[in-house]
């Protein structure tokens, strides 16, 4: 299941961005917003960051206008790491390389056909487990634990 959270600068994508999840037949759940009405990017992010770390949903799509503010909270949260991407190369690394568990997106940044392509990598590009990324996620782990 995908976690999916935007603010007001998100919501025109959001639409598009379940439209693709259920063509490709896969689950979300939508933690809002529910309107184009200005709200606190924090209020939507922490929620859907927590569904991912309680096993409730696999990975998470979130979007603002520029992606920086839901990131910065997502990545507050100890066992999140969230990724701005803003092309399809950082998207694959992002998951290739890091394991991220959130796509943060920005809407007023890149247009929706580039979104959806992000979104399509992100989630079908897997962790490659090898030895180098695999220690570089733990020592991102052992710092999580410090918190």
């Amino acid at each position: 299941m995908i976690a999916l959270a935007c603010d007001h600068g998100g919501f025109e994508y959001i639409g598009a961005v379940k439209d693709y999840l259920d063509n490709a037949g896969l689950a979300y759940k939508d933690f809002g917003t529910y309107s184009s009405e200005s709200c606190d990017y924090p209020v939507i992010t922490i929620p859907a960051a927590h569904a991912i770390l309680n096993g409730e949903c696999d990975r998470g799509i979130l979007i603002c206008g520029t992606g920086i503010g839901v990131s910065i909270a997502a990545n507050k949260i100890p066992g999140i790491r969230a990724a701005l991407c803003t092309d399809c190369y950082m998207a694959d690394m992002a998951r290739s390389h890091n394991d991220a568990n959130i796509l943060a997106l920005g809407a007023r940044v890149i247009d929706k056909d580039l979104a959806i392509r992000i979104i399509d990598i992100f989630l079908n590009t897997e962790f490659s487990g090898t030895e180098r990324h695999l220690r570089r996620v733990n020592q991102l782990k052992e710092i999580d634990d410090r918190k």
